[in-house]
């Protein structure tokens, strides 16, 4: 290496209001011997992008966080393609420093990335509480193969417990890769299932009905769906008249609020003789959709029996508010079409700032 020349740079730093602070910066540059070309000093406090440090980098990354790119690049007044770059570098910088992880516990659900069943798979880590893996072409179970490949069959096979949703691929590949883990079905799932039983029910009546016998029934679907707790003094009202204007509706709601004691149970047997009797209750009660939902449950009881073993006991709802946090992003975003983006804002989304 030999001497060439310094180059003066002028480099962005911080913002203070509307006040822009910049450092001059002296920059060595060094002809090299063997290729004969000429390379500039490379300086550890400078981002990806030598024009910015990496404070203001990561300044710009903490934005993102919680602000649309166009609304970042407005306030700041730079390009929408360089706040972009530098969200990038900031959530890149997030993952190096929590490094590779190791889950004992996992959550697996899949996410909409765009219209026509485009679908993508998410990993969860439910101990530490963060996503660990985005990726797949669909919810197939060759996908859901490759989070196991990427993360190795050592730390797969320290996997105790995988809680999903009844999908087969998912459970399948689990069992392929992980086969000493206990597979846990999600209770937010089966409560939608639950849930859908129960508009099946509400359909059912409102065709049967005619005339003015319909009135209570009419646009009260998410009425008979949400918890008693959730309504409003006026939706508790309206769901007091329509249970007492229709005695089937009356028993599937009340079914379907009682369903939810399975889950508190700490022995399988115990959990086992509940479900028998809430199955047994349904007879002549003529609630079709109902007994399709018995019979699936029992066909996939292994995966909900599991939660009542004690080193089972974990957070269920945090892969659901995860899906929650998701949509919030892709909507803030209007949609993103970078795939490499959105999967880095998902695996970002429940680390601490830098």
């Amino acid at each position: 290496m030999g001497w060439y020349d310094r180059k003066v740079r002028r480099v962005r730093d911080l913002s203070c209001g509307d006040t822009r602070i910049f450092l001059e910066l002296e920059v060595r540059r060094i002809e090299c011997h063997r290729c004969g070309k000429v390379k500039q000093e490379r300086l550890a406090f400078l981002a990806d992008n030598p024009f910015y440090t990496k404070r203001f980098a990561y300044y710009v990354g903490q934005r993102c966080r919680a602000a649309t790119i166009k609304d970042v690049a407005k306030d700041l007044a730079l390009d929408w393609h360089t706040v972009k770059a530098l969200d990038k570098q900031y959530m890149e910088a997030q993952l190096k420093r929590v490094g590779t992880p190791g889950p004992q516990v996992i959550g697996v659900d899949e996410i909409s990335i765009r219209k026509g069943h485009t679908y993508r798979i998410v990993v969860s880590d439910l101990v530490r509480g963060r996503p660990i893996w985005f990726g797949g072409e669909d919810r197939s179970e060759v996908s859901m193969s490759q989070f196991y490949a990427w993360l190795g069959k050592k730390k797969s096979s320290r996997i105790r417990l995988a809680v999903m949703d009844m999908w087969k691929p998912f459970r399948l590949a689990t069992h392929a890769h992980a086969p000493q883990a206990a597979i846990l079905f999600d209770k937010f799932h089966i409560i939608r299932h639950l849930g859908e039983a129960l508009d099946a029910v509400r359909k059912s009546e409102y065709a049967r009905l005619q005339g003015r016998q319909r009135r209570y029934i009419k646009g009260q679907k998410y009425t008979l769906l949400s918890r008693k707790e959730n309504l409003t003094l006026d939706g508790k009202k309206a769901l007091k008249t329509l249970l007492a204007a229709n005695k089937r509706l009356n028993t599937a709601y009340v079914l379907k609020e009682s369903f939810g004691q399975l889950w508190s149970y700490e022995r399988e047997g115990w959990a086992r003789r509940f479900f028998e009797n809430w199955r047994a209750s349904l007879k002549w009660q003529r609630l079709a959709p109902y007994e399709k939902f018995a019979e699936m449950i029992d066909r996939h009881w292994d995966g909900i029996a599991a939660y009542c073993r004690l080193e089972n006991k974990v957070s269920l709802g945090f892969v659901e508010g995860l899906n929650n946090k998701i949509r919030v992003i892709q909507r803030r975003a209007y949609g993103l079409r970078d795939e490499e983006y959105l999967r880095l804002k998902i695996l970002t989304c429940m680390l601490p700032a830098l």
